[in-house]
């Protein structure tokens, strides 16, 4: 939307974008002058008749080219002029404006991923599988076929008399053609149909765990975890890479004052009676500040000696604070009478200005020409004479500003190594003192900030007023110019401390980072903010630290650039020679196989350069990325961080997952395997377009360590034993042709074969599939390495499938030729013969159920109530079903469908019949328990060392402790690279300016 006008002088606008980079930052639009001047002029906006000529719809979010010709006059805009849709207005009332993309033509949308339907891994296997089957159910009703054919050529030909042809039959080859389709019908129990339907409700099962886990619920919140899908469950077994945002997603996005140091002294911690430091808890005693009516309720201090120092008077303390207060581009708002609020351009500012505030130094109010504070109750009113404003090269700012008593001070904050360069020989003891304070902020991972100012003398600062005004209208060089008079007026200062900022991080993210990492899980930071806001992070959380060997930052200004960059960092990584990097375009392969290197490294790149990398050179960035151990990628846009998915997507082959709270994320939450969406301050785009949501991150290491990996393990369970019980039902009959002139008679009672699948397998194989599991939940957070076999497809893949059709032929040739071979011309106790159809059709289905549950006994590793009633409890039903299906009631009551009359009681009370079943039971499960007890005697596997552990320990693990990571590090953060340059220069000029009246009355005023 082009910005017309807008409730502030000059047509300026301030917004918020978080939806579209995850900054919270503010930023400033301003409309042109000519259409700024409507203001909220109804008539004269509906009768504006502007055309714009622009750019055709795209995604980048930080360029604009277009042109308005209005009243015969073109006027050139750019993306200063534009409100983009996602935008937030922030501390300006209202604005017009013309719309110039509108539905899918936003840039928003261009930067939204299509919405696409997600399969799982086992999905695209099984459907491989099913192709298998298929084929190898053609091959033995072509094999039985020709048998048919050949036996009714050289046997049943002559057999007529007994067995005539049917009239539709000339001859044996269109017998063995029909006996084709006949073996279809009932050889088809191999090809699994109910199988999809029993897999749905398996992760229907464990959909349902997700959502009960009080364990994922935020009580602060009020936010359940949530599974909006069911057909991913086991997906979240199997994750290698994660891709997170940073804002809101690591992060609170709310930065706290939590320590500082000022004059040698430190100030944050807390000490006991003993003078102990002590750790800070909820019961730790708070600060009061009520001594300040306009204190911030919401800001949270516990060190009271602060306090007591800036009230007993200190000048080094009041002077410190008096600093935080003036130097800085922070506007005041009043949105309710008495109640303050900062709009700040980046939060570290807005938390050091309300820390000020709170400790009596009150900024109060700002006109182009000065800046009204409440000191200790007093109103005091400073000159502003001139903001040396931030840039990416200082790393500082400065303010210069006229005391009530005439004097001239500068006030400057900014990096501490940029600070401590422009000090004073006076301050070198107080700088040691401080370094040594710094560093046990950074070993914190708080942000921190050098502060130092100087007393001006009046006849040079006004020498150097006149040529500073000189160099802002210079039309040659006008910059170095500038930079020059910076560096002149900013050195010989003195010392007076520095803060330490914590850029919250959600409760448990660095043990949760940790904790996924040791299960060989890979997490990616793709953000929108500045690149050294997100290494500050990276550093927070423990991803980036000062023990990796190397940490790139790819910093080209051009393809070529940044193509030899990437390939010198993976030059360094491989040990190879550097002399040799050639700049040829690499031939894109089908894969990129996985690579170790000696060392943790660490890769950063922004969105500007990511697009080179992107569009020519996907291939040396991915294998380079891959090489390292954190990658983080800043600037990107929401299009770009779909666009990294999809290339790990490509050529890794590598289940993803995506984890994000705003709208910007919803592009790399649907192009991931798997979307997870925090609902966070960002609004719910995230989560509607998620395929399960909660509202911390550290919840994610539970949803994979625990959810992911059980219903993983128990689908894979579930499609071994499946795959087993049906091939080991079906052979049987294959078997049987051989016997029956492949006359596709089936070996066992038509009931049987109906309720096999029906009632007696699948009853227990559900509750396997929903309740085992081989550790509990504490065991598998304790020992993350369990997570490892889902990521390579240990459990259930290709060579599995094959070991159980191997143990499937093989149970059905135990099925089948020992009860033949028993019933082989026996006879009962009394004389009478059991070799009959019926009673060999009983004994092998019996033989088969026990085999079967036999052995989901054997794979079933946690016993429930449940497990117990239906295991033995379908063995039970089968007994009680056969005895009276084929008693002689069921007999008289239907003759033709129930013709077993009496063969259960003649056929199982025969002991020899018990030892039959004994014998075919025992020899399918020995193979399987042999092989298990060498494998796990000669090449156990963790979690069978784990599972002998715990029988051994015979208790829980220690339940896990959140601790706050201490990393030794003498790298500190800088300042606050959020904040927009030029914004001094906006303030001074009184452009954003406009009347308002703070109700606050002091009791003196000093001008």
């Amino acid at each position: 939307m082009l910005l017309l006008s807008s409730s502030e002088p000059y047509g300026l606008t301030y917004i918020e974008t978080a939806e579209l980079d995850g900054e919270t930052n503010l930023k400033v639009k301003q409309a042109l002058t000519v259409t700024s001047d409507m203001g909220e002029n109804t008539p004269a906006l509906a009768s504006f008749d502007g055309e714009v000529r622009c750019e055709a719809p795209n995604n980048r979010l930080d360029k604009f080219k277009g042109t308005l010709t209005y009243k015969e006059n073109k006027y050139p805009l750019d993306n200063e002029k534009i409100l983009l849709r996602g935008c937030t207005l922030r501390n300006t009332e209202w604005c017009y404006g013309l719309v110039i993309f509108a539905g899918q033509d936003s840039k928003l949308m261009q930067n939204s991923g299509l919405s696409a339907f997600k399969r799982t891994n086992i999905d695209r296997l099984m459907n491989i599988l099913v192709l298998w089957i298929f084929g190898f159910l053609i091959v033995m009703c072509t094999v039985l076929a020709i048998g048919n054919s050949i036996w009714e050529s050289q046997k049943g030909y002559y057999f007529q008399v007994y067995l005539p042809w049917d009239v539709d039959t000339p001859n044996a080859s269109f017998s063995g053609f029909l006996m084709f389709w006949s073996y279809v019908i009932i050889l088809n129990t191999v090809v699994p149909i109910s199988l999809y339907v029993s897999i749905e409700v398996i992760r229907l099962g464990s959909s349902f765990y997700i959502d009960w886990d009080s364990k994922m619920y935020y009580p602060k919140k009020d936010t359940p975890a949530l599974a909006r899908t069911t057909t991913l469950t086991e997906e979240l077994g199997q994750i290698q890479y994660i891709f997170s945002d940073k804002t809101g997603t690591l992060t609170q996005n709310i930065m706290i004052f939590n320590k500082c140091t000022i004059n040698g002294k430190m100030y944050g911690n807390v000490h006991d009676l003993s003078g102990q430091r002590i750790d800070i808890t909820a019961k730790t005693e708070k600060v009061d500040f009520s001594f300040n009516p306009m204190a911030d309720p919401k800001f949270v201090f516990y060190d009271h000696s602060l306090l007591e120092a800036v009230k007993i008077g200190d000048p080094e303390v009041q002077e410190f604070f008096r600093l935080l207060s003036l130097c800085h581009t922070v506007m005041p708002e009043e949105k309710q009478k008495g109640i303050l609020i900062y709009q700040a351009q980046s939060p570290d500012e807005g938390a050091l200005v309300t820390a000020a505030r709170n400790f009596g130094f009150v900024f109060l109010s700002r006109t182009p020409e000065t800046i009204t504070l409440v000191e200790m109750g007093k109103t005091v009113v400073y000159e502003l004479l001139s903001i040396l404003d931030f840039d990416n090269v200082r790393k500082r700012m400065s303010v210069i500003v006229r005391h009530p008593d005439g004097k001239l001070y500068l006030y400057c904050k900014g990096a501490d190594t940029i600070v401590f360069e422009r000090l004073s020989a006076s301050s070198q003891q107080l700088r040691d003192i401080t370094t040594t304070h710094l560093d046990e902020f950074a070993g914190d991972g708080l942000r921190t900030l050098a502060l130092a100012y100087k007393e001006l003398n009046k006849v040079y600062f006004t020498n150097w007023q006149e040529r500073y005004q000189e160099a802002s209208t210079s039309l040659e060089n006008r910059e170095e110019l500038l930079s020059e008079l910076y560096e002149e007026i900013e050195k010989d200062l003195t010392l007076l401390g520095a803060t330490a900022v914590e850029d919250k991080l959600q409760d448990g993210v660095p043990q949760t980072i940790e904790t996924l990492s040791k299960a060989n899980i890979k997490i990616w930071v793709l953000t929108g903010d500045k690149q050294e806001t997100a290494v500050n992070i990276g550093y927070a959380c423990n991803m980036l630290n000062e023990d990796m060997k190397n940490i790139f930052i790819i910093d080209g200004n051009n393809s070529e650039e940044v193509r030899v960059e990437l390939r010198k960092a993976s030059a360094i990584m491989r040990k190879e020679d550097q002399t040799e990097i050639s700049i040829k375009q690499l031939k894109k392969p089908t894969f990129i196989p996985e690579e170790n290197v000696d060392g943790e490294y660490g890769l950063v790149i922004s969105g500007d350069l990511l697009a080179y990398a992107l569009e020519d050179m996907e291939i040396d960035f991915l294998k380079t990325a891959c090489l390292c151990k954190t990658v983080i990628c800043c600037r990107v846009t929401p299009l770009q961080k779909a666009q990294v998915i999809e290339l790990v997507k490509k050529y890794k082959k590598a289940i993803t997952l995506a984890i994000g709270d705003g709208a910007n994320d919803v592009s790399m939450i649907k192009a991931a395997h798997i979307g997870v969406g925090i609902s966070g301050e960002e609004g719910t785009q995230a989560v509607l377009s998620s395929d399960f949501s909660f509202a911390q991150f550290r919840y994610l290491q539970r949803l994979l360590l625990v959810h992911g990996r059980w219903s993983y393990f128990r689908m894979c369970r579930f499609l071994s034993y499946f795959f087993y019980k049906n091939f080991a039902f079906t052979f049987v009959h294959f078997w049987y042709g051989f016997f029956c002139g492949f006359s596709a008679q089936t070996v066992y009672d038509e009931w049987f074969i109906t309720l096999y699948n029906l009632m007696y397998t699948s009853l227990p194989v559900l509750a396997m599939s929903l309740f085992d599991q081989d550790v509990n939940d504490r065991w598998s957070m304790a020992y993350p390495q369990l997570y490892e076999p889902g990521q390579f497809n240990r459990y259930f893949n290709k060579l599995v499938f094959v070991k159980c059709i191997i143990h499937g032929v093989y149970s059905s040739l135990v099925l089948f030729f020992i009860p033949y071979g028993a019933l082989f011309e026996a006879v009962r106790d009394d004389g009478e013969t059991v070799s009959d159809y019926q009673s060999f059709a009983l004994i092998a289905q019996t033989c088969l159920l026990v085999a079967v549950t036999l052995q989901i006994a054997l794979d079933t590793s946690f016993w429930t109530a449940i497990n117990h009633f239906f295991i033995w409890g379908s063995l039970a039903v089968y007994f009680a079903i056969t005895f009276t299906m084929y008693s002689n009631g069921m007999y008289l009551m239907f003759p033709t469908s129930f013709p077993f009359i009496g063969t259960a009681r003649n056929a199982l009370n025969q002991p020899h019949v018990w030892l039959t079943i004994f014998l075919s039971a025992v020899m399918c499960v020995l193979p399987i328990v042999i092989v298990r007890y060498l494998s796990a005697e000669l090449r156990p596997t963790s979690i069978e060392k784990l599972q002998l552990k715990i029988r051994k320990i015979k208790t829980l693990p220690p339940k896990p402790v959140v601790r706050r990571l201490k990393r030794p590090s003498a790298r500190r953060s800088a300042y606050a690279f959020a904040h927009q340059q030029g914004f001094g220069a906006l303030i001074t000029s009184g452009k954003n300016m406009r009347i308002r009246n703070i109700n606050y009355k002091p009791s003196k005023t000093v001008v």
